[in-house]
């Protein structure tokens, strides 16, 4: 018998209504499927999926943090001393430290997942027996509701180990064409090595904003997109194209923070009732972006709260710079962040992958100050071949703040 695969008695916890948690350290593949599917049925423990790539003391905060009963890894599940059981719906916990590197670990019941996993397949215009490729770190959310996505289809999803373009083209290769989750430097990659985008079934695109110029790039080959805004805390993206996932309500604060609210929401954070209190406005997530309602009901992402670059003592959304900057003809990717600045308290500064011949600083500033307060024009151009990214494919923006020596 597999031993993710254990009798619903056995994932019990001490307690009645409690539920064991696994420490799940393996690559995606079959394994790891295995043992979602028992989680998401109940014929397993919670798991909590993480990378078999993690440094050895990273590993071990996470699994001090977590608390669980076993750790899963290739050589076989190993039992963990002090394990503290979860509530009876959990089943999958995600360790996330979002773009800010403080570690929380987010606690998604099973129905929330697959309710979150049904309504993209409704929202995407998914058929029976469609497949999903899966080329995303399964021990983030994105990756695994590639994987509750197949499961709720009823079908065998494609696991790419690790992305890459000609193993993707390949999977390309037979059958009907698989549906797709993206980050837009996987689509980047895609479209510079001349993929075939109309082989692909619908690409589920989020992590990090993407360029108008991209998505254009990409529709030109054939890609069907959509655009999504999600977090842990929401079992993934739960805003498709500016419109909320049938269920889900979203909401902008007199604070101008972004608010979500429905099944797909998380539990709580594991063993931190602090931070869940924190995360909560009654009955909706108060999340740690920024947004606008367009006059069509539409949700815009303006940008992360903690984003916000106090320059000369006048706030700069740094998203909206960005945004505005991607638009720019000589901008191939571009990230814009506050660094320390002794006259200015913080400089609004642009990194930027150019798109051919390089722009200066001058015509960036004259770019954004046509539009924006001529305070939110970057007073610093660093530029770079690429942009630097977490795991989860999000920019690292604790690197992007350190000054340039």
């Amino acid at each position: 018998m597999d031993s993710t695969r254990i009798a619903p008695a056995a994932c019990a916890g001490a307690r009645t209504g409690e539920r064991r948690v696994h420490a799940v350290v393996l690559p995606p593949g079959r394994r790891l499927f295995e043992a979602l599917a028992a989680a998401l049925d109940g014929t397993g423990p919670a798991i909590c999926p993480l990378s078999p790539d993690l440094p050895a003391p990273a590993l071990r905060t996470l699994l001090d943090a977590l608390a669980p009963h076993a750790v899963h890894t290739a050589d076989g599940v190993r039992a963990r001393p002090g394990g503290v059981p979860a509530a009876a719906d959990t089943a999958v916990l995600i360790a996330t430290s979002g773009s800010t590197g403080t570690p929380k670990i987010v606690e998604l019941s099973a129905a929330a997942l697959r309710h979150s996993a049904a309504a993209t397949l409704a929202r995407i215009g998914a058929r029976p027996g469609d497949r999903w490729l899966c080329c995303l770190p399964t021990s983030h959310i994105a990756g695994v509701q590639v994987l509750v996505r197949s499961l709720v289809a009823g079908t065998e999803p494609v696991i790419l180990p690790r992305f890459d373009t000609t193993a993707f083209d390949a999977a390309l290769a037979s059958g009907r064409p698989p549906h797709t989750a993206l980050v837009p430097t996987q689509l980047r990659r895609l479209v510079d090595a001349g993929t075939d985008l109309a082989k692909v079934g619908a690409i589920v695109l989020g992590g990090a904003p993407a360029s108008p110029a991209l998505l254009a790039q990409a529709r030109e080959r054939g890609a069907r997109i959509h655009t999504t805004y999600g977090m842990s805390e929401t079992c993934g993206g739960c805003v498709y194209d500016g419109v909320p996932l049938d269920g889900v309500r979203a909401k902008v604060g007199a604070d101008g923070r972004i608010r979500l609210t429905g099944p797909v929401l998380f539990t709580g954070y594991r063993l931190r009732g602090d931070l869940t209190a924190a995360a909560r406005d009654g009955d909706w997530y108060l999340t740690p972006d920024l947004g606008a309602l367009e006059p069509d009901g539409r949700l815009r992402v303006r940008g992360r709260a903690d984003d916000v670059i106090n320059t000369g003592g006048e706030k700069v959304v740094a998203g909206e710079v960005a945004a505005l900057l991607s638009r720019h003809p000589s901008v191939r990717d571009v990230v814009v962040v506050g660094r320390p600045d002794a006259e200015w308290g913080e400089r609004v500064t642009a990194v930027v992958v150019p798109a051919g011949a390089p722009p200066t600083l001058d015509d960036l500033r004259a770019f954004v100050r046509a539009a924006m307060p001529a305070y939110a024009a970057p007073r610093e151009l660093q530029l770079v071949e690429a942009i630097p990214l977490l795991s989860s494919g999000k920019p690292d923006r604790q690197a992007l703040r350190r000054p340039v020596p």
